[in-house]
């Protein structure tokens, strides 16, 4: 479920208008719903979790958090103003206190036990803004610096404001006042040289320069295509580079540092495609060996610092042992090992302190180019699987799960290099597993008492008689009146509560009219119907501000089924239609046919539009729905038969204005030959 949260600039500085006429603010509030309708069109829009923060001061900045619903997302949205200090840093804590809220009491981070990348909160956070200089009550700065007090519990744990599923993006309106004369650029959009921006790529993100209109809808559509679940991770490399490819070009032989060398990167983490959650199994090691005595958690990094080795070795990989995989977001790091096109060896992976005694530590994994050379996969494994897979394969294969003393021995000695947490959380692991497979309570509902004493319809002789004639052979019922002893009835309404109708105190005062309604029509419907709790209207009863509440209506709705073809393209999700087709291209005749292709297609020879010197004719409208008052009369051409005469007869006649063309010749074409049957049945009667 990815959080979405929007920081929108609002001091007096976006008040500025465009060439458009329009002011940055209302450009900002056009985006934010632009980029709704762009994200709607994806089926995994339905557990976003939309947020609003503003320039003002906290608690008044916070216009939408985690109890507020999207229409209250869109009203605060629409009520915002430009009256205000560019106060971005202050701003920008806000936003992250607020993403980090419940993450010490859900345990996502999980410190001191490992980094699970499964265990993430994706969220994204798109500030808009002008870029204009940094002010607040002490003046103008030059930096942008975020505040280091919070009133959060925990946050000294992790030495940034952000985690590392948290990433930044800026869109940097630079829309000019005026009309400009040049021809805009092509191609991509170029980053923004304001403050924010290197605070967006020190969490992962980027920030985008707008110069117009058509730039910001590309800038939108681009920060569509970023929300994915993932985690960043700071790739380095450490010790010497690997030999260079025989056809390796005169530049990739230079010595010094490489763009590859270091990367920012972040790591997709998919969803199990049959929960919708991440699984996994391995963490990513501290940088530090726990120690059991201390009182205090030394801090970490918001981004996990892992270095890879550049030595070619073997991937291993035993059956009984699980591993996590996770693809590399494209960078020059996965470009390079792309470009070697060695996808049977791997480059193993290391943190640094994380051993006991080792200074590098021992890999926890690998990084390998897929057999296929589209993309590159980081393999999570046991801590020094080198180790461990040797010894467990020993074993399955050659002990056959039973341990001579001497294996005992090596597990054992393998068992103090590695970080105690590992344990833990494969245990914690385990007791996750266990409490998934259990059976979820049933919903609260009305429950049904067996009386005792009257006999089941089902076990009466005549109901077995009437089977017996419907199925021809007598069927065999062993029922037990005591089989739906504990049975309860679902309700429509999860709101609605049992009413026993017994203590007239035990009702709201507040609801006293509507169960007195309740009553009398309960009492006064004299049609076989059992009592009703609730009426029908109010199952459609919806406030004014809930009915274009779209999005909580996704949510709510249950997930639809995958596609049967993945291979055929999908339809595009629209609002109110989804079947709706693309018109591109097509026309509408007076039939109220689609015609496909080009107008001028199937005239006729005689055609006056086609004469030399003629003219553009405007199309003649059929419908007399647009011309109000005039009486319909059908083109007359001479009948060919006394059928098709006596038709236009009762066409011209039988038939008063409007009638309906829009819905195909159907409409008319049935109603008109049942008049004609009629009439001709009339005339053979008289004869």
């Amino acid at each position: 479920m990815p959080v979405l949260l929007f920081l929108i600039d609002t001091s007096a500085s976006m008040n500025q208008r465009t060439h458009l006429g329009t002011t940055y603010l209302d450009v900002a509030k056009g985006a934010v719903e632009t980029f709704m309708k762009l994200r709607g069109r994806d089926p995994a829009s339905r557990g976003d979790r939309y947020m609003l923060v503003n320039y003002e001061d906290v608690p008044f900045g916070i216009k939408a958090g985690w109890k507020e619903s999207h229409a209250t997302f869109m009203t605060e949205l629409r009520n915002l103003q430009a009256t205000g200090l560019t106060t971005i840093g202050q701003s920008l804590r806000t936003a992250f206190d607020l993403l980090n809220l419940n993450r010490l009491v859900t345990g996502i981070d999980n410190y001191g036990q490992g980094r699970n990348p499964f265990f993430l909160e994706p969220a994204i956070i798109i500030a808009i803004t002008d870029g204009n200089k940094l002010t607040s009550g002490g003046g103008v700065q030059d930096e942008l610096h975020l505040p280091l007090t919070t009133p959060l519990p925990g946050s000294e744990l992790t030495k940034e404001p952000f985690r590392w599923d948290q990433r930044l993006f800026a869109l940097v309106l630079r829309i000019p006042g005026n009309t400009s004369v040049e021809p805009e650029p092509l191609g991509g959009v170029p980053p923004d040289d304001s403050p924010i921006t290197p605070m967006c790529e020190v969490t992962g993100g980027r920030s985008y320069s707008v110069f117009s209109q058509r730039m910001l809808n590309q800038c939108l559509e681009s920060l569509v295509q970023k929300i994915q679940s993932g985690v960043v991770i700071n790739f380095e490399k450490t010790g010497p580079d690997p030999p260079p490819l025989e056809d390796a070009p005169a530049e990739a032989l230079k010595s010094g540092l490489q763009p590859w060398h270091c990367c920012h990167k972040l790591i997709y983490v998919r969803p199990n495609p049959k929960t919708g959650v991440p699984i996994g199994h391995w963490p990513i090691p501290e940088a530090f060996w726990p120690d059991q005595n201390s009182p205090t958690l030394p801090p970490r990094s918001a981004h996990p610092h892992v270095r890879f080795s550049c030595l070619d070795a073997e991937p291993m990989v035993i059956d009984k042992v699980p591993f996590d995989k996770y693809e590399l977001e494209p960078s020059p790091l996965t470009q390079y090992i792309l470009e070697r096109k060695s996808p049977h060896t791997c480059w193993q992976v290391f943190v640094c302190n994380s051993a006991k005694y080792s200074d590098l530590g021992q890999p926890f994994g690998y990084l390998k180019a897929s057999t296929a050379l589209n993309c590159v996969n980081l393999f999570v494994m046991p801590y020094n699987y080198p180790v461990l897979l040797p010894l467990l394969d020993d074993l399955i294969k050659v002990h056959k799960f039973k341990p001579t003393i001497k294996w005992r021995q090596s597990f054992e000695n393998y068992l103090k290099t590695m970080p105690p947490y590992y344990i833990g959380s494969k245990i914690e692991y385990d007791r996750l597993i266990a409490l998934i497979g259990k059976k979820p309570p049933s919903e609260a509902g009305i429950k049904v008492r067996w009386r005792g004493g009257g006999i089941s319809l089902a076990q009466r002789r005549d109901f077995i008689q009437q089977l017996q004639s419907l199925t021809g052979d007598v069927p065999t019922l062993e029922l037990n009146p005591k089989e739906f002893q504990g049975f309860h009835l679902a309700l429509l309404n999860k709101g609605l509560k049992p009413q026993s109708f017994r203590n007239p105190y035990d009702i709201p005062r507040s609801h006293l009219l509507d169960q007195l309604s309740r009553m009398r029509r309960n009492l006064l419907n004299t049609s076989v119907c059992t009592l009703r709790g609730q009426d029908s209207d109010q199952f459609h009863s919806v406030p004014i501000a809930q009915m274009g509440n779209y999005q909580d209506f996704l949510k709510a709705a249950p997930q639809p089924l995958r596609d049967a073809d993945p291979e055929q393209p999908k339809r595009l999700h629209t609002f109110g239609n989804p079947f709706k087709l693309d018109k591109k291209g097509m026309m509408i005749d007076e039939a109220d046919e689609f015609v496909t292709g080009p107008q001028n297609k199937g005239k006729r020879p005689g055609d006056s539009s086609s004469m030399p010197g003629g003219g553009p004719k405007r199309r003649r409208c059929m419908s007399p729905l647009l011309r109000l008052g005039r009486a319909y009369t059908p083109p007359v051409s001479p009948p060919n038969n006394t059928l098709q005469s006596l038709f236009l007869v009762l066409f011209g006649r039988c038939f008063n204005p409007p009638v309906v063309l829009i819905y195909g010749h159907q409409k008319i074409l049935f109603p008109c030959l049942k008049k004609i049957e009629k009439f001709i049945l009339f005339k053979k009667k008289n004869k």
